[in-house]
């Protein structure tokens, strides 16, 4: 089996793909996912806490970690790169393949310094270029609210990052006094008769405004015919509402390590699938 994993800013998003076999009877790939979860990141916890957490999100699913043959991790908290890497030598007895500048992708990068865009972005964006074809745009609704635009012949252009809606909501609740916590969901109507439906509307559809008017934006300048894919935490309630997003995709950055951990794995001294020897001593 195939563990990956997406270390966000507030939540980590993992997933564990097994092989299935093709009727075609190509080679086998990692294109089943068996289990998913997403959890708070907490950069502050120990290599021992997160395996005896990660062996009891396993356990839940009765999965084995000895069964994971190859691991790799897209991850925008540096603090926490060597702490995983640490659990997944000691409780899977792999080496992971970190996301990072070296690894092959297969996208060229037109940022003008390409070691600046963010690991989930560029998984995002080849996942997104491998299931729907360029040019595209991928929305990723996480902490950070992230448009990235994907060339015809699947060249990562660029992009936009904005506050994410649950920063805004954060922002609005600790700098007004009088104004407490909401739900973040799609009120009944645009006018709020109360408090709390006031401040719903604000930020959803204050919100779905940024978006589309930023796709809008961006449309213009990619071409009218480019796809439009939402993943993250929030984006199936804005893109229910979107003028723009045509694809909701839950799944879309886990896809994307899945297919770059393949993209590398066959690669002479590459990590994510290599198992320790036996002896080794865990660090």
């Amino acid at each position: 089996m195939l563990l990956v994993l997406d270390v966000g800013n507030t939540n980590t998003v993992l997933g564990v793909f097994a092989k299935s076999l093709s009727a075609t009877g190509a080679p086998p790939k990692y294109d089943k996912l068996l289990a998913n979860w997403r959890v708070t990141t907490r950069a502050a916890q120990t290599v021992d806490e997160y395996g005896v957490f990660f062996r009891n999100l396993f356990s839940m699913e009765g999965l084995e970690p000895k069964d994971i043959g190859g691991i790799v991790i897209s991850s925008v908290v540096p603090p926490l790169d060597s702490t995983l890497r640490r659990v997944c030598e000691k409780y899977f007895q792999r080496k992971p393949l970190f996301i990072e500048p070296g690894v092959k992708t297969g996208m060229p990068v037109l940022y003008e310094n390409p070691a600046e865009v963010g690991a989930d972005r560029i998984v995002n964006s080849v996942a997104a270029f491998e299931k729907y074809g360029g040019p595209c745009i991928i929305v990723d609704f996480g902490t950070a609210t992230t448009f990235d635009c994907v060339t015809a012949k699947g060249e990562y252009q660029g992009g936009v990052i904005s506050p994410g809606l649950g920063i805004s909501a954060d922002a609005l609740f600790n700098r007004a006094a009088r104004l407490q916590r909401v739900d973040i969901r799609k009120p009944a109507r645009v006018i709020g008769t109360t408090t709390v439906g006031s401040m719903q509307s604000g930020l959803y559809y204050g919100y779905l405004g940024l978006v589309d008017g930023m796709l809008e934006r961006l449309l213009s300048e990619l071409g009218k015919s480019a796809k439009v894919i939402a993943t993250g935490g929030l984006a199936a309630l804005i893109g229910s509402g979107s003028k723009y997003i045509q694809q909701v995709d839950e799944f879309l950055t886990l896809e994307g390590l899945r297919i770059l951990w393949e993209r590398n794995s066959a690669t002479p001294g590459s990590a994510g699938g290599e198992k320790l020897p036996a002896g080794t001593k865990k660090r």
